[in-house]
């Protein structure tokens, strides 16, 4: 699986739309291990324009601090499964919290 992470200073960003970069990170969900992890750049901002682009890198997951309903129901649409009110923290931390199941998550900081 690869899980896409929005990125600002090396942290999870809790813009979603307006990161500077993402970590995309492939884990093996049956060892739960990271295999790869590269930071590529953000696209311009674009209404619409993120779920085709990361769907067509492989994501399958995003681990996000906040994001809107309607890229929720975008990212679905990609068969993306969306993770919102994460905190702000490291790429692989995030991803070990995640399948130990100590991820924390809080409230959607995003409202559009």
């Amino acid at each position: 699986m690869k899980i896409a992470i929005p990125l600002a200073e090396g942290k999870l960003t809790m813009h979603f739309g307006h990161c500077a970069s993402f970590a995309l990170i492939d884990v093996d969900p049956q060892t739960k291990n990271i295999i790869k992890s590269e930071e590529i750049a953000a696209p311009p901002h674009e209404p619409g324009l993120l779920p085709p682009w990361l769907a067509e890198k492989g994501v399958t997951m995003i681990i996000a601090g906040g994001m809107g309903q309607r890229a929720q129901q975008l990212f679905a649409q990609q068969n993306i499964r969306v993770i919102v009110g994460a905190p702000a923290d490291k790429p692989e931390k995030l991803i070990t919290d995640f399948f130990t199941g100590t991820l924390q998550v809080g409230a959607n900081v995003c409202d559009h």
